[in-house]
């Protein structure tokens, strides 16, 4: 029988999925992100996040300033004029779960007031020191990422490495008022890490959960879950030859990995595919046929 996977978004509110994995689809609002087909537009939000949805997405993320090695920041009032108009756009179409993907407190409360859900912060709370008290708040829940260089440490064990971080960020997290069943940890993949790390990362979540938990003495089977964000980035193209167009079955290939050792969220482009990926595992798995949607 098919594992129901839960993970709750309010207190009214569960995402649910008899599939290996939730799957976030990834909305860059944004003229710079390092995929080009993952770039959209504020008024093409809505149409997209329908698409993303009907291909399987469990939940959506939305970023209005890219992220990526070499990027260009952005002023917090062009980040807002990018994300509001868009988040406004896809309230009218759906409720689906909306993470933002942004490190600015002040974004971030603007776009809770458009309708969104979850903070996904690649500084894990620490670029804006009022981000925490937003998020205590409001009682969202939080995607905590991994974001600092690691490759000079690369004699150490990257899963050790990124946890040590990790749970300190939960301790203040939760010292803040943060409910640790709302947390979500990223390993941060290629974020300042080698392609040996970042490999060893893949293949860790597991790993990963289990020294968070140890380090902050938590305990619960449904706590902590990790979310595997490396779609169609450097590290798949270091592997494989492959330019960023190009990579869709490596990006597959890790996933299947990172499921398979532990993570239990998957950040993508490509929904449809990544859907098909999750629904052939558990067929196999369970030898059960049927609609997972």
């Amino acid at each position: 029988m098919e594992k129901e996977l839960s993970f709750t978004i309010s207190q009214n509110r569960k995402i649910n999925t008899r599939l290996p994995a939730f799957i976030v689809g990834i909305l860059n609002i944004t003229p710079d992100s390092f995929y080009p087909e993952g770039r959209c537009s504020a008024g093409m939000a809505a149409e997209k996040a329908l698409k993303l949805i009907e291909e399987g997405a469990d939940m959506l993320d939305i970023g209005a300033e890219s992220t990526r090695p070499g990027h260009i920041p952005v002023s917090e009032e062009e980040e807002l004029s990018r994300l509001i108009p868009a988040l406004r756009a896809i309230r009218k179409v759906t409720d689906c779960p909306i993470s933002v993907d942004t490190t600015k407190a002040a974004v971030l409360k603007a776009a809770l007031d458009e309708g969104a859900d979850i903070l996904n912060d690649v500084s894990a709370l620490q670029n804006d020191k009022y981000m925490e008290n937003v998020c205590a708040s409001t009682e969202i829940p939080v995607i905590l990422m991994h974001n600092h260089d690691i490759i000079s440490n690369e004699k150490e064990d990257a899963a050790v490495l990124v946890s040590d971080f990790l749970s300190k960020r939960v301790q203040q997290a939760i010292k803040a008022g943060i409910n640790p069943e709302r947390i979500i940890l990223d390993a941060g993949i290629c974020f300042g890490k080698s392609l040996k790390q970042n490999i060893c990362l893949i293949r860790s979540s597991r790993t990963i959960r289990a020294l968070v938990m140890e380090k902050t003495g938590l305990s619960g089977d449904a706590l902590l879950p990790v979310m595997m964000a490396l779609s169609r980035k450097s590290c798949i193209g270091m592997i494989t030859g492959r330019e960023v167009e190009q990579r869709l079955s490596g990006t597959l290939s890790a996933n299947l990995m990172a499921v398979q050792e532990g993570a239990t969220f998957l950040r993508v482009h490509d929904v449809a595919e990544t859907w098909d990926m999750l629904k052939t595992v558990a067929a196999l798995e369970t030898e059960e046929l049927g609609d997972s949607h």
